[in-house]
């Protein structure tokens, strides 16, 4: 496997694009299979999870075109050939469960087995579930396989116990071709959710509220092509912009949408940090260490629990002691092993983690536990005294386009070796 070195100490300055959001671009994938006429979809990440996804359709029949120099994906979906995606593809990525809305509301019937993912705690897909139910589809579960099948889904309302975005982009796509109207309550009002929305109306879809806690989708017969670009990735637009502060830098984060990231540029400037908000991207200046500041992980407009360890990893060299509280996943303080071996003096309680500040974290042989574990270790690793490997990196690759060579036009002195 590959490996990130890095040197720190540099002083990250210059200007870094955002690439478009990998957490909008595979429900938007997926959406896909619910009409037969050609989608396209602009400004795309080209990142490890879009490859498994693009997989995932084309094993059932999908055929799908890749343009990597334009960042462009064109999907047909008229030739459906089975409605049971192969388990190698689906256990690789827990996005992948997404398809069964689409596959249930257009064909009547899915078989998907239970999806995978990153180990950061439990996920359950009950509310996916429950939402198919109440949809009227009959939905069986067993040996490692979840079987949902129906004549026909009819309007329902449907209150989920936890704002899941992935449940309420699931049961939205499954609502879509669905008869009379649906109503999702306590809905995820995540960006990414919109996004969706919007991509959904664009092919013809009767959606209004996402965006809101209530969202109500009234059933349409069909669906037809359209052209759609992707939003912008608000974590690794944060991902940068705690960069720019932990190593003192001057760094302009381009291609934003500012209301998305408001809680990390209400939380930097808490801690110290200079932000400077312009029409679609902000400076970043921060010339001293930062403040220490406590953090809660909430649903969006929340904190984002997707920043938690980057900020994390900030706080480490922070002046004073921090709080962070995850609220919305149980098992994603997996990076503070990996921190205290650089140095980073952190206390686990519960749900909580202690993060005292320290002068200065030193270089050390760490491990990317998951996707923004791995930020968190790129991003201490920048402002550690000599070197850091990190190893397990291919849970980066998962988030993040070309971390490693925007990193370097930035004066990060990081690479990527073989192994």
């Amino acid at each position: 496997m590959d490996r990130i070195l890095i040197s720190g100490g540099n002083r990250l300055t210059g200007k870094v694009k955002i690439s478009a959001a990998k957490n909008s671009v595979l429900p938007i994938i997926a959406a896909s299979l619910l009409c037969p006429f050609e989608c396209k979809l602009e400004g795309i990440p080209f990142l490890d999870d879009v490859f498994v996804i693009c997989d995932v359709l084309r094993s059932i029949g999908s055929e799908i075109s890749l343009n990597k120099k334009s960042n462009k994906i064109i999907i047909k979906s008229d030739n459906i050939s089975t409605i049971e995606p192969p388990y190698e593809l689906v256990r690789k990525m827990r996005a992948s469960f997404l398809v069964i809305g689409p596959l249930l509301s257009r064909f009547g019937r899915c078989r998907i087995s239970l999806p995978g993912g990153c180990n950061i705690g439990t996920r359950p897909i009950d509310l996916h579930l429950k939402g198919f139910s109440a949809l009227g589809a009959e939905v069986r579960l067993g040996h490692g396989y979840v079987e949902a099948s129906c004549k026909k889904l009819k309007g329902a309302k449907i209150y989920l116990d936890f704002p899941s975005v992935g449940a309420t982009e699931n049961i939205m796509m499954a609502a879509t071709l669905s008869q009379g109207e649906t109503i999702i309550e306590n809905a995820a009002e995540e960006p990414e959710v919109v996004d969706l929305s919007n991509f959904l109306n664009s092919m013809g879809a009767n959606i209004i509220g996402a965006g809101t806690d209530t969202i109500r989708i009234e059933g349409v017969k069909e669906l037809k092509g359209t052209v759609h670009q992707v939003i912008p990735d608000r974590i690794e637009a944060g991902t940068y912009m705690v960069a720019a502060a932990i190593t003192q830098g001057n760094v302009v984060v381009e291609n934003i949408i500012l209301e998305h990231i408001r809680p990390v540029i209400a939380k930097l400037q808490e801690a110290g940090i200079t932000v400077i908000e312009e029409q679609n991207r902000v400076k970043v200046i921060a010339e001293d260490f930062p403040k220490s500041v406590d953090i809660k992980t909430l649903p969006y407009p929340g904190f984002p629990t997707d920043m938690q360890a980057q900020f994390m990893a900030l706080m480490s060299i922070a002046k004073g002691t921090s709080i962070i509280t995850e609220t919305v996943f149980e098992n994603r303080f997996m990076h503070v092993t990996e921190l205290k071996r650089m140095g980073a003096n952190i206390k686990i309680d519960g749900r909580s983690a202690v993060v005292e500040g320290v002068p200065r974290l030193t270089g050390a042989q760490v491990k990317a536990t998951d996707l923004r574990a791995g930020a968190a270790l790129v991003l201490a690793g920048l402002v550690a005294d000599g070197k850091t490997e990190i190893s397990d990196i291919h849970h980066l690759d998962r988030g993040y386009v070309n971390i490693v060579e925007k990193l370097q036009s930035l004066g990060a002195d990081i690479q990527r070796v073989e192994s």
